[in-house]
């Protein structure tokens, strides 16, 4: 017994559909690791701004002395990293759900022309 073209659709879909599942875990993850590293980021820069201001640091310069500690610095740029990677995962999902309406749309196709034909 042959295989029909549309198998062949099936299992792309099906492969899809897998990948669509595994990459909406990753953005979870990414999403709650990006908010974990956000609230770090604000709590230490906080603490550090309340320091400066202690010290009598004139406020027009606070903001530019903390966010270059390279402590602050790092934990920004971990919260800058965790949010590329949520956005990749968003843009991972909408090019697999593109992928799938096309192959869904395919199917359709060979399923309407074995109707027809």
């Amino acid at each position: 017994m042959g295989t029909y073209a549309g198998q062949g659709d099936y299992a792309e879909l099906m492969e899809l559909q897998d990948r669509l599942d595994g990459e909406v875990e990753a953005m979870r993850n990414a999403g709650c690791q990006y908010a974990r590293n956000e609230a770090e980021y604000r709590k230490a820069l906080r603490l550090r701004i309340l320091d400066e201001r202690t010290k009598g640091t004139p406020v027009t310069v606070i903001s530019d002395l903390c966010r270059g500690d390279p402590h602050i610095a790092d934990l920004k740029c971990s919260r800058d990293c965790a949010e590329a990677l949520y956005k990749a995962s968003q843009e991972a999902i909408n090019t697999i759900k593109l992928r799938i309406r096309i192959v869904n749309a395919q199917i359709d196709r060979e399923w309407s022309r074995a109707a027809n034909g």
